[in-house]
């Protein structure tokens, strides 16, 4: 992370991007963790061809 940016992350889960189903997977677990009260987000890892799901933190 940039020396400017004040949050800290967590990978929860990752799914592949090559995935028929693109993001939706990532986006679908995200979304299950939000629900659970959990402060999730996807981000794509171009180094790891895939979708990342987080936990971010403030």
């Amino acid at each position: 992370m940039a020396a400017t940016d004040k949050t800290d992350a967590r990978v929860l889960e990752r799914f592949p991007a090559g995935s028929p189903r693109g993001s939706w997977p990532a986006e679908e677990y995200a979304a299950a963790r939000r629900a659970e009260g959990v402060n999730a987000t996807v981000v794509m890892s171009i180094t790891e061809d895939a979708f990342l799901v987080k936990e971010v933190t403030v």
